[in-house]
């Protein structure tokens, strides 16, 4: 934690709506932190995405970089636009290079379902959905981003997996699946993979099963990737924690997100083992850029997130309160009939930051 007792945070606001719903979520922030005794933030704003490289030919600067490095967490917004890409025609991705940069190993995906939001799985609110899907981030086939050949005839990308990445990651899950059973949760972690084809994957399995091990307190089984698939559209509330390849990973979570309401409902982080970002798992929507529409929620879903990774971090306990209230809230606010208008209903961005900062005033 910083010298002066407050979380110094980096604040990278991003492209499109990144910014509109960025600004609730800080409000938020500062609210919690004028109502939580010994909680306190600094909050410091860098630049990056698709507009700083359109200005500047680089997707973020060397100013940035620093800022992430010296700060206790990075909040990001929704970065990228489809106008705006580099020569090879890739678009501007600085929460990817981020992961690379600082070695965020572990995507942790939440899949959450908030009373009142409706979800396409009949029967998600009678049995509940709250499992967390962990991606590996910086390898499987992400590792080959940049580096595929193609050629007339053929195209090739290289799916890579070490044996150091796949050992913190999968201890990683294994610590998150005790945490949440200490909290209530099933203590199941489940590996996902494709190990009856490929043998990547059967030894990605077998490390799996080495490392739990050293876990007897949790549960683990293993399940294919198309299975798991078939299964979270069939009964979710199954599942606890999975843990998978960067580009299972990649597909699954936002399979996650539908049965949950949306990616306007679902927060992520890229975590390592001494930096973390917290950011939500939509894009820009550039569609609806400035136009007030913009769910803030998986934004500020992202900051108690933000908050409970701090607070396990540094032992922290105004920091786990304070995102398990602003978790209430949300729910509080749902509840009480707030509808996103990607859901049908008609609350933007500022309705639902309302709703959900009165709720953090409710006792």
């Amino acid at each position: 934690m910083s010298a002066n007792d407050a979380f110094h945070i980096a604040v990278l606001p991003g492209d499109g709506i990144g910014p509109e719903v960025m600004e609730p979520a800080l409000a938020v922030l500062h609210e919690v932190a004028a109502t939580t005794r010994g909680l306190a933030f600094r909050f410091t704003e860098g630049a990056a995405g698709a507009g700083h490289y359109r200005e500047t030919g680089t997707s973020m600067p060397e100013s940035t970089l620093r800022l992430c490095e010296g700060a206790d967490a990075i909040l990001l917004g929704a970065c990228g636009l489809p106008s705006v890409r580099y020569p090879d025609n890739t678009e501007i991705m600085p929460q990817v290079e981020l992961r690379f940069i600082f070695d965020l190993y572990a995507g942790v995906r939440p899949a959450r379902l908030i009373p009142g939001v409706p979800s396409p799985i009949v029967g998600a609110h009678e049995h509940g959905i709250d499992f967390v899907l962990i991606r590996e981030s910086t390898e499987g086939l992400f590792a080959s981003m940049g580096k595929g050949v193609v050629g007339p005839d053929e195209a090739r990308e290289t799916l890579i997996l070490t044996r150091k990445t796949t050992e913190r990651l999968v201890d990683f899950s294994l610590r998150l699946t005790a945490l949440r059973k200490r909290r209530g949760g099933k203590g199941r972690l489940t590996c996902v993979d494709k190990a009856n084809a490929f043998k990547a994957y059967a030894w990605f399995r077998a490390i799996f099963d080495e490392r739990a091990m050293k876990f007897p307190g949790v549960a683990t089984d293993h399940v294919y990737v198309d299975a798991c698939a078939a299964a979270l559209v069939r009964r979710p509330w199954d599942f606890d924690v999975m843990v998978m390849e960067n580009m299972f990973g990649d597909i699954l979570s936002d399979l996650a997100a539908g049965l949950i309401g949306g990616l306007g409902l679902a927060p992520s982080a890229d975590i390592g083992d001494k930096h973390a970002v917290f950011q939500p798992c939509h894009g820009t929507a550039p569609d609806i850029m400035g136009q007030g529409k913009a769910n803030p929620t998986a934004m500020i879903l992202s900051a108690a997130m933000m908050l409970d990774w701090l607070g396990e971090r540094y032992d922290h306990s105004p920091a786990r309160e304070a995102a398990q209230r602003i978790a209430r809230a949300v729910d509080k606010a749902y509840a009480s009939g707030v509808r996103p208008m990607e859901l049908g209903g008609s609350d933007g961005t500022a309705a639902i930051a309302r709703a959900i900062l009165r709720a953090l005033a409710m006792p």
